[in-house]
C-alpha cells in the first residue's frame, strides 16, 4: 500500500463507490470524500448542467483539477467518477498518491442501480445499456491497469467488499514492513 493511507475507488457508475467509500472510511477512520459531489459543492452546479453548457471536455477537466487537489489529502478515501480514469494525468495521480481499488461491476448491475437516477448525463441515450458497455469496454483496461486492488461489487454486498478491501489493505500493509 502506498504510505500515506489513501484509498481511491475507481470503476463504473453504479458500481458503489460512494456507499463502499463511506463504509470504509468508517471501518477505516478516515474522512470519506467524493469527487463528484465535491465538484458540484465547489461549482455550485449539478453535473448534468456542467456537461449542459461545457460538455464531456469541460467536466473533465474540471474533474481533472479537483482529483488533483483531493489526493493530495491524507488519509482519505475517495470515489472518484467513473470517467475520471480517462485522462492519464488522472491515471498516475491516483497510481502515485494511494492504494487504487476497481469496484468491478456488471452492466446487469450497474443498470438496475442508475436507471431511476437522473443525474447521470452520459446515460441520456436511448439505449443506457449499450452506452454502459460502450464505457465499459473503453474504461475497463484502464481501471484493470492502476488498481492494486479489484473487487466485484456484483457479486459480493457492500459490507462484504468493505471487508475484502480491508484485508487487500492488511496484506499490502503487511508486504511493506
Amino acid at each position: 500500500m502506498k504510505l500515506n493511507g489513501n484509498i481511491f475507488l475507481v470503476g463504473p457508475m453504479g458500481a458503489g463507490k460512494t456507499t463502499i467509500g463511506r463504509l470504509l472510511a468508517k471501518a477505516l477512520g478516515q474522512e470519506f470524500l467524493d469527487s463528484d459531489k465535491e465538484i458540484e459543492q465547489r461549482t455550485g452546479v449539478s453535473i448534468p448542467m456542467i456537461f449542459e453548457y461545457e460538455g464531456e471536455f469541460g467536466f473533465r477537466k474540471r474533474e481533472a483539477e479537483i482529483l488533483a487537489d483531493l489526493t493530495s489529502l491524507s488519509p482519505i478515501v475517495l470515489a472518484t467518477g467513473g470517467g475520471s480514469v480517462i485522462l492519464p494525468e488522472n491515471q498516475q495521480i491516483l497510481r502515485q498518491r494511494g492504494f487504487v481499488v476497481y469496484l468491478q461491476c456488471p452492466v446487469d448491475t450497474q443498470l438496475e442501480r442508475t436507471q431511476k437516477d437522473s443525474n447521470r448525463p452520459l446515460l441520456k441515450t436511448g439505449n443506457p445499456r449499450e452506452r454502459l458497455q460502450e464505457l465499459l469496454k473503453v474504461r475497463d483496461p484502464i481501471y484493470h491497469s492502476i488498481a492494486d486492488f479489484i473487487v466485484d461489487t456484483g457479486e459480493y454486498s457492500s459490507r462484504s467488499c468493505v471487508r475484502h478491501i480491508l484485508k487487500a489493505l492488511q496484506c499490502s500493509v503487511s508486504h511493506i514492513k
